[in-house]
């Protein structure tokens, strides 16, 4: 049985990390017949949205504290993972992705990643352990390694910046995946592409799968 950590960004596609893809990530993990953890790094998030208008709102939330609502409270700081505890790390997308794990919606390929963060991803990959990442997380993943073949879809723009950083990107549809061998990193895209709640479920399931294959 594979102990898999799962690292959030928040709750929320536009802040934070998108629900479905977290939710059908863990459900893909148990129906394998492994186990998660979730985690996040205990930090504000860069701004909070209206997720019925798409407004900004005049209020600060932590990102761990959100992340715990998907997480049913069972959550982690970030700062306390370590990669001998677990055998893979799978990172679901959402716009907390590119505004708390790293500013990547923000600055684009001149982006910074926090500090937890690429120590989580360093460490794991170190550890020679499988890395999987849904929608725009291939983006921190890009800048933290540089040198991975990653998708996000088929978006030229972000694309063609995630080439900038030294990586390569692989156009892909709904419910594909990109599996990097050498660097043992499965990237799918998700909702960075225009789908329905089921084509998530199948990309985060092949992620998932290819994942514990590299185990």
């Amino acid at each position: 049985m594979a102990k898999i950590a799962v690292l959030l960004s928040g709750c929320g596609v536009f802040d934070g990390a998108e629900i479905h893809e977290a939710v059908l990530t863990m459900l893909a993990i148990q129906r394998a017949g492994s186990t998660y953890q979730c985690f996040a790094p205990d930090m504000d998030q860069y701004h909070v949205i209206n997720h019925m208008t798409g407004d900004e709102m005049d209020e600060k939330r932590n990102v761990m504290v959100e992340a715990s609502r998907i997480a049913r409270g069972d959550i982690k700081a970030l700062s306390d993972y370590k990669a001998a505890d677990y055998d893979a790390l799978i990172l679901p997308g959402g716009f907390g992705a590119a505004k708390n794990l790293s500013t990547f919606a923000i600055d684009g390929p001149d982006c910074t990643v926090n500090v937890d963060v690429e120590a989580a991803l360093k460490t794991t990959r170190s550890a020679g352990k499988p890395i999987g990442a849904l929608c725009i997380s291939p983006a921190v993943l890009a800048k933290v390694f540089g040198d991975v073949n990653v998708t996000i879809g088929q978006d030229e723009g972000v694309a063609g910046a995630i080439e900038t950083l030294g990586c390569t990107h692989t156009c892909t549809d709904h419910g594909e995946i990109i599996i990097d061998q050498a660097a043992k990193v499965v990237t799918t895209p998700c909702y960075m592409l225009d789908a329905n709640i089921a084509q998530i479920a199948d990309g985060a399931e092949a992620c998932v799968k290819e994942v514990l294959n590299l185990i």
